[in-house]
């Protein structure tokens, strides 16, 4: 199975069990009358719709290069996480507003059962944040990253709607307003992962270096080809899944050019070879040692 369609069914599976965690936890929010309860559905819902720009950003990412896209389309699966940290920022804003608005009134405390959703929510999140994660780091998807990312904060944002909703029940006419709290709580959690995600994937879109040790791996396998002499300059941009590298390849300067292109193309060969997460390389010969 490739990377894409294993990262494109996660997104699937994820917008599933977070459709089912949202209609569920606004539904007994509004039944037993818990804010933070329905903070978090809504905090769910969102989930749905980002996992959906993932998805949509893994598709479109998948299609080949063409003529007027000769690195491929795998900026477009960059692009659906910087979309999703927007996003998710601004649902945090409005999940904020929305839980502070009736704050001061007087109103019934929530009712005891409102508190299950948010602990099925925490144990489902869990899990489901371990997958995307592993598969993120696999598959070298930022989308899926990023959404492995907003897993982790729904795991800390249940738990802050779980402990506000808590100390409601604990005493309800000393901490009414706790349960409020808790799903302003929420909010701000959400805001502070959007905007962090959107800072990664603007990195990418700046074509930052991969680690240091990557480079140096890059490296070392151009230099296992016979008459590479030296690798000059190495700069690798992220294009989707994949890094495109352009690599200046030192070799003896007396050779002709037609042995030099054929070390040229050995090494763009074992490059790509060994290293899956390269797409391509482009290889400019310089003379040795001038």
């Amino acid at each position: 199975m490739s990377d894409s369609l294993t990262a494109r069914r996660v997104a699937i599976v994820s917008m599933t069990i977070s459709g089912v965690l949202a209609i569920i936890k606004i539904t007994v929010g509004l039944l037993g009358g818990s804010t933070s309860t329905v903070a978090d559905g809504f905090e769910s819902a969102s989930d749905v719709i980002a996992s959906g720009v993932v998805l949509f950003g893994l598709i479109m990412a998948s299609r080949p290069p063409d003529e007027d896209h000769p690195y491929g389309h795998g900026r477009l699966e960059t692009l659906s996480g910087f979309t999703v940290g927007w996003l998710l920022a601004v649902i945090g804003l409005l999940i904020a507003f929305s839980s502070m608005r009736n704050h001061s009134e007087t109103h019934p405390p929530p009712a005891a059962y409102t508190a299950w959703p948010l602990i099925a929510s925490v144990l489902v999140k869990s899990a489901l944040s371990l997958v995307k994660y592993q598969y993120a780091k696999k598959t070298r998807s930022a989308g899926l990253l990023a959404d492995a990312y907003n897993d982790t904060v729904d795991i800390l944002s249940g738990l802050v709607a779980l402990t506000a909703l808590g100390l409601t029940l604990y005493d309800p006419s000393r901490f009414l307003v706790a349960d409020h709290y808790g799903g302003l709580g929420v909010g701000i959690i959400v805001v502070y992962l959007g905007l962090r995600v959107v800072r990664e994937t603007t990195m990418q879109l700046m074509d930052t270096m991969p680690d240091a040790k990557e480079v140096v791996e890059i490296r070392r396998i151009a230099l296992t080809v016979p008459g590479a002499l030296g690798v000059e300059k190495c700069y690798a941009r992220k294009t989707g899944l994949q890094y495109h590298v352009d690599l200046h390849l030192e070799v003896d300067p007396d050779l002709t050019v037609r042995a030099s292109h054929d070390i040229a193309s050995s090494v763009r060969d074992r490059i790509k070879a060994e290293l899956d997460w390269v797409a391509d390389v482009l290889v400019h010969v310089e003379p040795h040692g001038m």
